[in-house]
Order: structure tokens, then C-alpha cells, then sequence
């Protein structure tokens, strides 16, 4: 076949998968939904309340605070359990937990309870409670401040920094991530691609062509599938995180689809090469397809485990 023509088929098979991978990327970001609202005991809203809302199976950590109705959202969620951290100046912190399905809203209102007991409320003239802020106690934010810093909870600079260094790290992790998984939904489509034209691109029934679009395909996988470990390799580990459920299996699997995805391209080489010297495939390369099958099972498998509770 002319290789312009090859030219223009690859080009519009990318384009194709580019789309495809988009649809995909687009169906991931509307994961579940966790919302809900903080009220104190009284049943007035607490705003500006820190609400941190991590996997308990991954460790991935989110954080957001509250409106002035004491609402709060956190969207793009990936499906299982979950545990609910809200904090608020003058309240104690309360931590529940619950279970995301597969794009699901979910509602977790949280009630607190004031931390201040009543008898140490300032008096005002009359001998009544008064609603003034407590700027005479120590370590007390000011009037000016909307929520407290650390340093007004009675942390040294030095710790101030240290923490922030730790949340930025978990950050990082989180965002890197985010991106693993994105990208491996991503590579599913060549992959899927790859394996289907497997099958005229081996067998008595081929031609050059048909080689020469599935040898791209698996071009284009092996590329994005090593994009996307680089992220899961480079994400910063968290000092005292715990990998288990889910996640354990998910390395496990690595184990199986990462050498194969080294192994495969290489053996599909050596068949491509005795294939279109009119040969027919023999000695190790014949091992190719047994590898491509089971390095695609396991990277699917890799996937279902993170994506389906259990």
C-alpha cells in the first residue's frame, strides 16, 4: 500500500482515539459528588468551617470550606469509602465517614458542638452572654481575621512551615495522581485499538498494511502507558500513608503489565521483521500475541480494581 495512504489512515485513526480518550476523560470528571452542610448544635450554619474529605483507600485527600450558608461541595470523586473531616474555630472536630458509588451525589451534613463551654462566655453589663468576639483570651484570632492561622492556635513559625510543607506535598501527590488515572482511561482506548487489529495483522489472512496500522497502535499505547507511570512513579510518597484494599491490588498488577508492556513491542518487532520477510513467525517472537493478551488483562484488571468496590 502507498505510504501516503498509511499516512492518512494513522492520522485519522488518532484522531479518532484523541476523540474517544476525550469522551472518556470528560465521563471521568463527573465523578461523585459529596455535599452537604455544617450546622452547630442550635442549628444555625457554621461558615468559613475547614472541610477535608479523604480516600480512605488511597489516601487522596481534598479540602474545601464552607459559604455563609454553612453549604459545602466537593465534585470529581472517585467511587469508595470515605472519610469526612470538618473543623471549625470554636467548635470541636467532627470526623464521619461514608461510602461514593460511581457518579453519585452523596449528602453529609455535619452537626458540631461548641468547644467553648458556656460559662466561660463573656459577660456583657446587663449579665448576659455577649456575641463579642474573645479577643482578651490567649492565642485568640483577631476581629479582622475570617478564620484563624495556625500561629493563632498556638503554633511556632517553625511548625507553621513544616505543615505547609506537608500539605503541599500531599498536594502534589494528589494532583499527580489525578493525572495517573486519567491518562490510563486514556491509554485503554489504543490499547483496545491495538489488540483487535492483533488479529489481521498475525494471521495467514494479512498484509503490510494491516501490520503496519497495529505496529502504530501499539506504538501509540506503549507511549501513553509509560506517560502514565511516570506519574504514578514520581508522585511524592507521604510520610506514615498506608497502601492497602484496593490500591494493593492495583500494585500487585503492575508487577504483571509493566514487563509486559516492555516485552511486548520488543517481540512484536522480531514477529513484524519475520512477517514481512515472508516468513512465518517462529522461535521467541511467537510468543508475542500470549504476552500482548495477558500484559492487556492485567492492565484492565489494574483498572477495575481502583474503579469497582470490593
Amino acid at each position: 500500500m502507498h505510504p501516503k495512504v498509511v499516512k492518512v489512515v494513522f492520522r485519522a485513526g488518532c484522531l479518532l482515539i484523541f476523540f474517544l480518550a476525550a469522551q472518556s476523560l470528560l465521563a471521568q470528571d463527573r465523578g461523585a459528588m459529596l455535599s452537604g452542610k455544617v450546622t452547630d448544635s442550635s442549628g444555625a450554619s457554621v461558615a468559613n468551617a475547614k472541610v477535608a474529605v479523604r480516600n480512605m483507600n488511597t489516601g487522596v485527600s481534598s479540602e474545601t470550606t464552607t459559604d455563609a450558608s454553612g453549604v459545602y461541595k466537593v465534585p470529581a470523586l472517585a467511587p469508595g469509602d470515605y472519610e469526612v473531616s470538618v473543623d471549625a474555630h470554636g467548635f470541636e472536630k467532627k470526623v464521619v465517614e461514608t461510602t461514593l458509588t460511581v457518579a453519585a451525589s452523596q449528602a453529609v451534613d455535619v452537626v458540631l458542638v461548641s468547644s467553648v463551654p458556656a460559662s466561660a462566655s463573656p459577660q456583657s453589663p446587663s449579665g448576659g452572654a455577649t456575641t463579642q468576639p474573645f479577643e482578651n483570651l490567649p492565642n485568640a484570632p483577631s476581629a479582622s481575621k475570617s478564620e484563624p492561622s495556625l500561629q493563632d492556635l498556638g503554633f511556632s513559625p517553625a511548625e507553621s512551615q513544616g505543615n505547609a510543607a506537608q500539605q503541599a506535598l500531599l498536594d502534589k501527590r494528589t494532583h499527580m495522581l489525578k493525572v495517573h488515572q486519567k491518562l490510563g482511561l486514556i491509554t485503554t482506548v489504543p490499547m483496545i485499538a491495538t489488540v483487535i487489529t492483533s488479529f489481521n495483522a498475525g494471521g495467514k489472512q494479512t498484509s503490510k498494511t494491516s501490520r503496519d496500522v497495529h505496529a502504530a497502535l501499539g506504538g501509540l499505547t506503549g507511549g501513553l502507558y509509560f506517560t502514565t507511570a511516570y506519574f504514578a512513579i514520581r508522585a511524592p510518597r507521604v510520610p506514615g500513608s498506608e497502601t492497602r484494599g484496593p490500591i494493593r491490588v492495583h500494585k500487585i498488577l503492575a508487577w504483571i503489565h509493566g514487563p509486559g508492556m516492555v516485552l511486548t513491542p520488543i517481540l512484536g518487532t522480531m514477529a513484524f521483521q519475520q512477517k514481512s520477510n515472508g516468513e512465518h513467525v517462529h522461535g521467541i517472537a511467537a510468543a508475542h500475541g500470549p504476552v500482548a493478551i495477558v500484559t492487556a488483562g492485567a492492565f484492565g484488571a489494574a483498572l477495575l480494581s481502583v474503579s469497582t468496590k470490593f
